[in-house]
C-alpha cells in the first residue's frame, strides 16, 4: 500500500517530481468490518455530539475516472507538448535574471515554475495511473517514459536556478528577502529544498545535466521493475488444490489462498511453488538491481554524499543514531512477538509453525469475504469520534470514481495499493487497490484512505508547495485510520471477530517492526555488496543477494517459527526496492511508532486530540518534522519512542489472550466488555518497561 505524491525535487531542479509513499505490505495487513458490529441509526452516525452522514450504497463507486484530469489520450499529449514549450520558455525567461538575482525575480519564477508543476504532476499522475490499470499498455507506457523525460530536460533546463538557490550566503538570502516581502511565505520551502542543501549541490549546470540523466536512468529502471514484477516474479504457475482444481498462483491469488485455505497441503503447495520460483527469477532482477544500485550511490557520491543511504537519512531529516536505536530495539524486543506466535501455533492446532502458516486468518471460517461496500460501511464507523471533516472527505472519495477497486492482474493490473494525491487540482486523491474481499484488504482500504484524507487536507489548507512531507509523515495518518479500525471492531463486535482482527493487527505490528526495517538493512547491504563486484568488474548473482536477504532475516525474524533451509528470494518481488527513492520501507517503521504515541493521546483525550491531529494533518511542510510532531504533540523520534511501541505490542497481544479466554468465561455483549473486566481501559496503561511489567501480571 504505497502512499504516492509528485513533491520532490527531480534532478536537482526546483522543479518537484515524483515521491512515491506506499505500501505493499504484503505480510499480514489486516482488517475487518462484517463483524456483528452495533448498527445505529440508518442515516446517521452519532458520536461525541456529531452527527455523521452515513453512507449510502447507491452512491458507491469502483472504478476511477480520470477524465477530470484529460478528457481524452489526445489531450494528454497536447499537454505533453504544451509543457515542452513552457520549460524552454521558463528557461530563457529566467536564466538572464538569475545572473545578477532579484526579489522580485524570484519570486516570480517561483510563481511560475510553482504553476507548471501543477500541470506536470496532473500529467504525471494520468500517465502513472493508466498504466497502473495495465502495466502492458502500450499508450501509457510511452506516455510515463516521455514524460520522465519532459521531467530529466526541465531539470536541465533549470539548473540555473538550483546552483544559484544552493549557492547563496545567509546575508544574500536577507537581501532577497528584504527587496521582495512577498518572498516570506515561501521561507520553509527555500530551507528544505535550497538551504540545507548548500554542502551538497551540483558545481555547476554539467554535472546537473549530468544528474538529470542519472535520475532518469533510474525513474526508467523502477518502470521496468514493476513491469517484471507483474509479467514474471509473481507468475508463479499452477498447482492442483486436494480437490483437484488447477489454482493460478500469481500476486492476488498466494495471499489469497494463504490467508483464507484451511487445507495445510494447499497452503503449503502454493507457498513451495512461489518460493522456489522467485529463486528462478533472482539473478534476473539481481542484474537490474546491481544496476539500480551502482547509479543511486553514483548520484549520491557526485553530490558528496558517502553513499546514497547518507543522502536518504538527510533528506527525512533523520540521523544515523536514530535509524541504529531503532533497529537494535526491534532486534533485542523480537521475543515480544513468542506469545503471539505461541497464540497463533495454539489456535491452528500445530506443533511447529511453517511460513504458509503466518497469513491465515484466525476467524472460524477463514476466507469468507467480506463485500466491498460492507467494508466501506465498517471503516466509515470507525471514524465516528474523529473531527467531521474526516467523514466529508470519506463520502467524497468513495462515492466519486477516486478509488479503483478490484484486481485483475490477468489484464496487466499491477499487484499492491497505493494513494495519489491531488492537491495540484485541489481534489480528493487517487486510491488504487486490490480488493479481494479478505480482513486484509479491509485494513488496506482504511490505510489508504488514511493518506487520503490527510492530502485532501493538505491541499485545501496550505500552499500547492508546502502539499507534501517526508515518507514516516506521510504514513501516520493512514496507520493511525488501521488503530481507528482494530478499536472499532473490538468496541463493537463479539470475541470471535474481534480475535481475528486482532490477531492480524498483532501480525501487522510484526511486519512494521522486524519485516520492514530489515528490508532497508538489506538495501543498505546489498548496496555495499553490489558494489564490491562492481569493482571486480562483476555483477552481484541472484543466490548472493538471496544467502544476503535470509542472514539479515535472522536477526528479525521469530526462532520459533520453522523456516525453509534454503536461502529465500523474497526481495524480488518487493516492488519499494526498487524505487528511485530509496530505503523506503523503514519508514513504516518510524511512522508506526509515533502513530502509536499518538494514539494514546487519542484515547486518554479525543477533544484535545482532534483539534491538533487536524492541524497537523494539514500543515504539510511548512514546519520540518521534528517541528510538527514537537508543536503538535511533544513527541520526539528516539530509543523511548520505539521502547514504547513494543510496550504497546505487548499489552496487545495481552489484549489478544484476554479475548479468547472469553470462549470458557462468562458471556458479554461485546469484546470491549471483556476487557473492560480483565485489564480495565487498555490504551489507560502506562508505558515503559518498569510500569509495564506490573500492569499486566
Amino acid at each position: 500500500m504505497r502512499r504516492k505524491s509528485t513533491k520532490e525535487l527531480i534532478a536537482l531542479g526546483i522543479f518537484k517530481g515524483l515521491i512515491i509513499l506506499g505500501i505493499l505490505l504484503f505480510f499480514a495487513v489486516l482488517s475487518i468490518s462484517g463483524a456483528s458490529a452495533k448498527e445505529g441509526n440508518p442515516s446517521e452516525i452519532t458520536n461525541g455530539g456529531y452527527a455523521f452522514e452515513e453512507l449510502n450504497p447507491n452512491n458507491v463507486t469502483t472504478e476511477w475516472s480520470d477524465s477530470y484530469l484529460f478528457s481524452t489520450r489526445e489531450d494528454a499529449l497536447g499537454e505533453l507538448e504544451e509543457l515542452k514549450q513552457r520549460s524552454v520558455k521558463i528557461s530563457e525567461t529566467f536564466r538572464p535574471e538569475f545572473e545578477e538575482l532579484s526579489g522580485a525575480a524570484l519570486l516570480d519564477y517561483i510563481e511560475i515554475e510553482k504553476e507548471f508543476s501543477r500541470s506536470f504532476d496532473v500529467l504525471y499522475i494520468y500517465a502513472y495511473t493508466g498504466l497502473s490499470k495495465n502495466v502492458n499498455d502500450q499508450f501509457f507506457s510511452s506516455l510515463l517514459a516521455n514524460t520522465q523525460d519532459l521531467a530529466t530536460e526541465h531539470g536541465k533546463a533549470t539548473s540555473f536556478a538550483t546552483i544559484k538557490l544552493t549557492s547563496l550566503s545567509t546575508e544574500e538570502w536577507e537581501q532577497l528577502f528584504s527587496e521582495e516581502p512577498g518572498l516570506e511565505e515561501y521561507l520553509p520551502y527555500f530551507e528544505s529544498a535550497y538551504i540545507r542543501f548548500a554542502e551538497h549541490r551540483p558545481e555547476d549546470e554539467a554535472q546537473a545535466a549530468y544528474l538529470a540523466d542519472i535520475g532518469n536512468q533510474r525513474m526508467k529502471l523502477q518502470t521496468e521493475a514493476v513491469l517484471q514484477i507483474t509479467n514474471n516474479v509473481t507468475r508463479a504457475g499452477n498447482i492442483t488444490l486436494e480437490n483437484g482444481e488447477e489454482y493460478a498462483v500469481n500476486s492476488q491469488s498466494f495471499y489469497t489462498l494463504l490467508s483464507t485455505d484451511s487445507s495445510r497441503t494447499n497452503r503449503e503447495k502454493c507457498y513451495d511453488l512461489r518460493f522456489y520460483h522467485l529463486i528462478d527469477e533472482s539473478d534476473s532482477m539481481a542484474a537490474l538491481y546491481s544496476e539500480k544500485a551502482r547509479l543511486d550511490d553514483l548520484a549520491a557520491k557526485e553530490l558528496d554524499y558517502t553513499d546514497s543511504y547518507e543522502a536518504c537519512l538527510l533528506r527525512l531529516y533523520l540521523t544515523d543514531s536514530q535509524v541504529d536505536d531503532m533497529n537494535s530495539v526491534f532486534k533485542e524486543r523480537k521475543d515480544v512477538f513468542e506469545g503471539y506466535n505461541d497464540f497463533r501455533r495454539t489456535k491452528l492446532g500445530l506443533e511447529t509453525l511453517k511460513p504458509y502458516d503466518l497469513l491465515l486468518e484466525l476467524t472460524e471460517e477463514p476466507g469468507e469475504e467480506y463485500a466491498y461496500v460492507d467494508a466501506l460501511k465498517g471503516v466509515q464507523k470507525s471514524y465516528a469520534g474523529m473531527d467531521p471533516r474526516f467523514n466529508d472527505i470519506f463520502l467524497e472519495m468513495v462515492t466519486g470514481n477516486f478509488i479503483d477497486v478490484y484486481p485483475d492482474p490477468e489484464n496487466g493490473k499491477q499487484p499492491g495499493g497505493y494513494c495519489y494525491k491531488l492537491c495540484a487540482l485541489q481534489a480528493p486523491a487517487l486510491i488504487f487497490m486490490n480488493y479481494n474481499g479478505l480482513i486484509s484488504d479491509q485494513k488496506t482500504l482504511t490505510h489508504e484512505l488514511g493518506h487520503g484524507i490527510n492530502s485532501y487536507l493538505m491541499g485545501n489548507s496550505v500552499d500547492y508547495l508546502y502539499c507534501t512531507g517526508q515518507i514516516y509523515e506521510m504514513e501516520i495518518p493512514s496507520t493511525f485510520n488501521e488503530e481507528l479500525f482494530v478499536d472499532y471492531v473490538i468496541e463493537n463486535s463479539d470475541s470471535d471477530p474481534a480475535v481475528a482482527v486482532l490477531s492480524q493487527h498483532i501480525g501487522e505490528y510484526q511486519n512494521y517492526f522486524a519485516f520492514q526495517p530489515m528490508i532497508t538493512e538489506f538495501e543498505h547491504k546489498a548496496h555495499q555488496l553490489c558494489a564490491e563486484k562492481s569493482d571486480e568488474n562483476g555483477i552481484v548473482s541472484g543466490a548472493e543477494l538471496n544467502a544476503l536477504w535470509t542472514e539479515l532475516y535472522k536477526d528479525y525474524r521469530s526462532d520459533s517459527i520453522e523456516y525453509y533451509a534454503e536461502d529465500s528470494a523474497e526481495w524480488t518481488n518487493i516492488n519499494h526496492i526498487y524505487l528511485a527513492n530509496n530505503y523506503y520501507t523503514f519508514n513504516y517503521a518510524v511512522s508506526k511508532a509515533i502513530t502509536l504515541a499518538l494514539f494514546k493521546q487519542y484515547r486518554e483525550d479525543p477533544e484535545a486530540f482532534n483539534e491538533n491531529y487536524i492541524a497537523y494533518l494539514s500543515a504539510g511542510s511548512t514546519l520540518t518534522p521534528e517541528e510538527k510532531l514537537k508543536k503538535y504533540f511533544g513527541i520526539e523520534i528516539n530509543r523511548q519512542l520505539f521502547e514504547d511501541a513494543m510496550d504497546v505490542v505487548e499489552l496487545r497481544i495481552q489484549q489478544l489472550e484476554e479475548l479468547e479466554k472469553e470462549r470458557n468465561g462468562p458471556k458479554f455483549e461485546s469484546a470491549a466488555e471483556i476487557l473492560n473486566i480483565y485489564s480495565g481501559s487498555f490504551w489507560n496503561l502506562p508505558l515503559g518497561n518498569d510500569q509495564l511489567e506490573g500492569s499486566i501480571n
